[in-house]
Formats: C-alpha cells, structure tokens, sequence
C-alpha cells in the first residue's frame, strides 16, 4: 500500500523541504481508511473523555488492513498524523487503533500508565488470537 504522491509533492520532496500539510492530505487522500479510522477515533476521544479511544473491529477487506499497516508502520506517516491531529497513537495487532491524548501521556501520571500498560509487551501478548495468526 503506497501513498499516491502528486507530481507538485515529489517535486517538493526532490527540492528538500515538505509541506507537511500537503503531505498530511496526500496521506489522508491514498489511505481513507486508516485517515476515517484514526479521525473517528480522535472524535471519540474529545466526545467521550477517558484516557483513551479504540478500535477493536477488524477492517472489512485486506486493503483497509493495509491502510492502517501503512499509516502505522510508517514513522514518517505515523508522526504527521500524530502531529496534525494532536495525539498519540497505538497500535497492536493489524486493527486494534488506539488514540491518547498527547499532552497527558507525556503529563498526566495516570494516562501515561495507561499507554504504558496498552503497550506493554504483556499486553501485546494477551491481545493475541487464532483468528488474527495472518493478518
């Protein structure tokens, strides 16, 4: 799953600097998916509070799980998200998403246990099944 990079961006990217807004739209424009699943995710947690907002559905087809694969697994992707949304985002398996609030995992002692706790190694572990072996 790659990112459909307009000309005038590539162009950028040859030149040196990026618009990091203009990449944010690339990155929200190829993977739909993963941009509607991080975005709900993001509403979710302004709605409702807590210390965090997750998605435990797995995605509808393999394409959607690559979108989220890429936007996740990407560190240059995964840190605009974060920055243009305001968060901290987790991941486990191949579509358990998760948003935390990025000034309170970094001030806040009791949602950064929570991030620290979701994680985890142990958690990681225990969020493992049969169902989810080849995704």
């Amino acid at each position: 799953m790659s990112l459909d990079v307009s000309p005038a961006l590539l162009e950028q990217a040859e030149r040196g600097e990026v618009d990091e807004a203009e990449f944010v739209d690339c990155v929200r424009t190829s993977l739909p998916y993963a941009w509607e699943m991080i975005s709900s995710l993001v509403a979710q947690l302004k709605v409702d509070g807590g210390p965090f907002a997750d998605n435990q559905v797995p995605p509808p087809s393999e394409q959607e799980r690559g979108q989220l694969l890429r936007a996740l697994a990407s560190d240059a992707i995964r840190g605009a998200l974060q920055r243009h949304f305001g968060v901290r985002l987790a991941f486990q398996n191949c579509h358990r998403v998760a948003v935390f609030p990025l000034d309170a995992t970094e001030s806040d002692p009791g949602t950064a246990a929570t991030y620290g706790k979701f994680t985890s190694i142990r958690s990681q572990i225990l969020n493992q099944s049969p169902e989810l072996r080849d995704c």
